[in-house]
């Protein structure tokens, strides 16, 4: 990654609003409806956060969708109020077959996708046996948790293939998320069958479990591996889940990278202190980078620095 002065450089934060992990049990503060996740997004925005990361969920149950009837009643409404970036996931939610993960991706056309560079155990099953299944309102909440313990999130190297052909032929590119050092390698496998060009937005996620673990040495170990795969033509950013998501951050901010907080990731802003709203992560995140002499990007600093082709090449508002 190309050298600049902290004063100069801008720093995306993207907001992952809600995401498919967490259920409504643990929070109140889960966004669910799409009039909750356009609200969240809004304040997020407002906050400072450049790229909106976004799922949808079934307003009845928080159950995590893929219904683009869902997503239009946000992501319209976003496209009109803001400049934002908006990345729509292409995991939707566990079990989903890929036709239905890439619904909404497919409809809408965004600037912006998340992938996941590979298959992992996915385990969120120490959460239902922290808390035990009385806490859990609905019975969706805890088959999901459970079922987690025998769960493959599924990405096959024909899968990546298929979702880099069938989103990047709209010119869409994506949030490359990299849950182990193997999954830089398989998108330099990418690179160098010329299936996808940079710079390529490299999201390392920390702290799954079945995934590389939270440490400040593993984020250095996974930036000099994607330094020495990919040089300047990359820009990093960085997912911690729970308590670490501040602190990595921040490391990754320090180190030139860019940062992503939301309710997605974290329910907390601080220590026993759950977030209220997506905003007020965004907002810690934006105080940090200022006492780092660092700033938030614009969003079409964001579409600069990321090469995207703009909002209005999207079919948001158009579907």
């Amino acid at each position: 990654m190309t050298a600049v002065s902290a004063r100069e450089r801008p720093v995306i934060v993207t907001c992952a609003v809600t995401g498919a992990m967490h259920t409504p049990s643990m929070t109140p503060y889960l966004p669910i409806t799409p009039e909750q996740i356009l609200e969240a997004g809004l304040g997020a925005v407002e906050a400072g956060a450049a790229v909106l990361h976004l799922h949808a969920r079934e307003p009845e149950t928080g159950l995590p969708s893929s219904d683009p009837g869902l997503f239009r009643r946000f992501l319209e409404p976003l496209a009109d109020q803001t400049d934002a970036v908006l990345n729509i996931s292409t995991g939707a939610g566990p079990g989903m077959p890929m036709a239905q993960r890439l619904e909404a991706a497919e409809t809408f056309q965004p600037e912006l996708c998340s992938l996941n560079m590979g298959s992992l155990n996915f385990a969120l099953h120490p959460i239902l046996e922290a808390k035990g299944r009385d806490y859990f309102a609905q019975q969706w909440e805890i088959d999901f948790l459970e079922g987690s313990k025998d769960y493959v999130f599924r990405n096959t190297f024909q899968d990546i293939e298929h979702i880099l052909g069938t989103l990047g032929r709209h010119g869409t590119r994506f949030e490359f998320e990299c849950y182990d050092v193997g999954h830089l390698y398989t998108l330099a496998h990418f690179r160098d069958r010329g299936v996808i060009t940079g710079p390529f937005f490299i999201q390392v996620v920390l702290g799954v479990l079945g995934g590389i673990g939270v440490s400040p040495e593993n984020l250095i170990h996974l930036k000099s591996e994607a330094d020495r795969l990919f040089g300047d033509d990359y820009r990093l950013s960085v997912i911690a889940g729970g308590r670490h998501q501040m602190a990595m951050s921040t490391m990754s901010a320090i180190i030139g990278g860019n940062v992503r907080v939301g309710i997605e990731d974290s329910l907390y802003l601080g220590r026993g202190e759950l977030a209220r709203t997506n905003a007020e992560q965004v907002a810690k995140i934006v105080r940090i980078l200022s006492e780092l002499s660092l700033r938030p990007a614009m969003p079409d600093e964001a579409r600069e620095i990321l090469a995207l082709k703009g909002a209005a090449a999207t079919r948001i508002g158009a579907a």
